[in-house]
């Protein structure tokens, strides 16, 4: 009897790693690729090792490591991420593996929880690897056996994009079989192709452009790339990825009658691309982001002589940004053809009300900002980080965001480029031991005249969180070593490190001080446990409520920036709402001294 599960995309994919028989799982956590991991180490009949690895790097060759023994591995991350593993991989790829390796990279079109919107399928062009690229949760969920089986015949790693849809979708997924059997890890030394030499990287780079053609043939004729010629049909449509399924269901509900292929896999069938082009004498390319099967599809089409009109995203007729939908590629359909088409025919606008995103109610992050800002004032400058506290751009106090552990050596390359302005820092405790450790060495040794805060919430917030070397258990729940950043900061030589409570304003700006007067190197770790976590693990405070009758009407407190704090204007009051969290901060700020704790 066939078994069928209705699943969140992430779990779809994680119950394909299971049926892939995997047996070693590493990661980084980064929306949307989060919940892989997730999923997998929240399972109690684990029969294989699972990590959350302190950035995508290690993670990378953790599962290199297993590789080379001969199991199946894989490593998760989203797009970003493979800059970071980017090291390794490029280099893996020519070394290659025994056991399969999959590299799960989830792209965020439409930059929905990220910095950027860069295309993984050039990473795998560049790296000369493969690409595997899901259309649905079902089909993502059966490509992860098919890419496990492709990277061990070929033994080399594979690429496997979900996008944001597909990892954040809901289907109702067709289960497989898992299996019991699975390969007994052995090292062999292979010492041509796992020490990259010069003399052994110059053959290993001649056999990567030796199996290309094969690695082409064999994914032209799986099941993720799909022809259908329409007799007759001079127009013919190629959709990639999940940007298929859209423009599949465009041309069902206009009954347009066009040729259509849909391409799963990279690098591209162009057997299948070329068939298409011999039979349509307009193309049009829809994809999301960069276009990579269009300039394909443009250098088939003048290779083989074909005078074929290749439409897409040179032209302006599909996007280069951001995510696709039905509507874009009716869109597209109308300026390609002069169409009577209104894409947005027979929809009804959702009209939301504006919701900015901002810290939680009781956030540690906006206390700490509050002080730093007191201290350091308007004009210091306030290099930061990624992760939940970039949100504090809305306090003054984040004015540069790059990439993960930048905002140290972002704040000493402004030190060192002569800014005599103060400059202040911040960075997440998951931020700082990803590839903050290697930046504030490098301002200790460099002597970089900073104050760097990191602000340590005791969980990796943002992501969904999971645990990080500071907190003590391990993805799974295991007791494990719980790294001191104070102690660590003093072991790479900063002359100034103080661990402050940031609901206590007093004490947190009297340490910003000391930090902002010290020569050198400074660290300030504001501790407080993530609003969210700490309910979970039973801490519990009392709310805070306004007395009318003190409050003067300074919105003082609603400066602050809380959600739990409202103002009456009919009153001239403040408020708190039942948002309130118990932090007390508020109760800091007022200087009437109108707000108190709930008498129980």
């Amino acid at each position: 009897m066939t078994m069928r599960e209705y699943m969140l995309g992430n779990v779809a994919i994680a119950r394909g790693l299971l049926e892939g028989g995997v047996q070693v799982i590493a990661g980084y956590p980064g929306t949307p690729s989060s919940e892989i991991i997730d999923t997998l180490a929240s399972r109690e009949d684990r029969d294989y090792h699972i990590e959350w690895s302190v950035n995508e790097k290690v993670a990378m060759e953790v599962a290199v490591g297993a590789a080379w023994t001969g199991v199946r591995s894989v490593v998760t991350m989203k797009h970003v991420g493979l800059n970071v593993a980017a090291d390794p991989f490029m280099t893996l790829a020519y070394a290659g593996t025994k056991g399969g390796l999959i590299a799960i990279v989830a792209d965020d079109p439409s930059c929905h929880s990220s910095q950027n919107e860069q295309d993984t399928r050039r990473y795998a062009q560049f790296a000369l690897v493969p690409c595997f690229d899901p259309s649905t949760p079902q089909e993502a969920k059966d490509m992860l056996p098919y890419a496990f089986e492709f990277s061990e015949k070929f033994e080399i790693p594979v690429i496997f994009r979900p996008t944001t849809r597909i990892s954040h979708g809901k289907s109702d997924i067709e289960l497989g079989e898992i299996p019991v059997e699975k390969a007994v890890p052995h090292f062999e030394k292979l010492l041509d192709r796992w020490v990259m030499l010069p003399k052994n990287a110059r053959p290993r780079h001649t056999h990567i452009l030796s199996i290309q053609q094969a690695m082409e043939d064999e994914l032209a004729e799986s099941p993720w790339n799909s022809l259908e010629i329409k007799p007759g049909a001079k127009m013919g449509v190629i959709g990639s990825g999940i940007a298929s399924v859209y423009a599949k269901e465009a041309l069902r509900e206009l009954g347009f009658e066009a040729s259509f292929l849909k391409i799963g896999t990279y690098p591209v069938p162009r057997k299948l691309i070329l068939e298409l082009l011999s039979t349509v004498d307009t193309v049009l390319i829809f994809e999301e982001l960069e276009p990579v099967v269009e300039e394909q599809v443009r250098i088939l089409a003048q290779e083989a002589g074909l005078e074929v009109s290749v439409l897409g995203k040179e032209g302006g007729f599909v996007s280069r940004e951001g995510e696709l939908d039905v509507s874009a590629f009716l869109e597209a359909l109308r300026k390609a053809f002069d169409l009577d088409i209104e894409p947005d025919s027979g929809k009804v606008p959702l009209e939301l009300a504006p919701r900015p995103p901002s810290l939680c109610a009781g956030c540690s992050h906006r206390a700490t900002f509050y002080s730093m800002k007191k201290v350091f004032g308007k004009d210091a400058i306030y290099p930061s980080d990624i992760g939940c506290y970039t949100l504090g751009i809305q306090s003054g106090t984040v004015e540069t965001t790059l990439c993960m552990g930048s905002s140290i050596s972002i704040a000493s390359g402004l030190y060192h480029a002569g800014e005599k302005r103060p400059i202040c820092c911040s960075i997440g405790d998951s931020t700082f031991f990803h590839t903050g450790m290697n930046s504030l060495l490098n301002a200790v040794f460099n002597k970089a005249n900073i104050t760097v805060t990191i602000l340590d919430n005791r969980i990796t917030a943002m992501t969904g969180h999971q645990p990080n070397p500071g907190v003590g258990f391990t993805v799974t729940g295991e007791p494990t070593v719980e790294v001191s950043l104070a102690e660590l900061c003093k072991a790479m030589g900063a002359g100034f490190v103080t661990v402050v409570d940031p609901y206590n304003l007093e004490e947190t700006q009297e340490a910003f001080k000391a930090a902002k007067e010290f020569e050198g190197t400074a660290v300030v770790i504001a501790k407080q446990p993530c609003v969210i976590s700490g309910k979970r693990a039973g801490i519990k405070r009392v709310p805070y409520i306004v007395d009318p009758e003190k409050c003067e009407g300074c919105k003082q407190c609603v400066k602050f920036g809380c959600p739990a704090i409202e103002f009456d204007e009919e009153n001239k009051c403040a408020v708190i709402t039942s948002l309130c969290s118990g932090c007390g901060v508020c109760a800091q700020i007022c200087k009437f001294d109108a707000i108190r704790e709930v008498k129980r």
